[in-house]
């Protein structure tokens, strides 16, 4: 039987500039997937947010998946695969304002 948890890494809170999610230990994880939820934005912005990996949780380097340029409301989500014992999203924030719960499921 597998494995699997949820968690909140952020919730309900706003954004105007670049930002990291809280690291999250998922080294027994194979396989995670980061929710983003957009509440609200206010102006016309952007949001990136591309995923980071580090084997200890205070070294990070960018894994290589990223989402998609987001600029409206609604559920994004990217999925992992590979990744060391901590993950986390390292974001940029452009002209706007989001409104944001950011979420990571992890199964195993």
């Amino acid at each position: 039987m597998k494995q699997f948890n949820a968690a909140h890494l952020e919730i309900k809170k706003s954004f105007s500039e670049g930002f990291e999610t809280h690291p999250y230990e998922v080294g027994w994880a194979d396989e995670v997937i980061f929710f983003i939820f957009v509440e609200d934005i206010v102006g016309q912005g952007t949001l990136e947010a591309k995923v980071q990996i580090s084997h200890d949780g205070i070294h990070w380097a960018d894994e290589g998946t990223q989402f998609d340029t987001i600029s409206a409301k609604g559920l994004y989500f990217v999925k992992v695969s590979h990744f060391g014992n901590y993950i986390r999203l390292k974001t940029d924030i452009t002209d706007a304002q989001f409104k944001l719960q950011i979420q990571i499921a992890s199964k195993g």
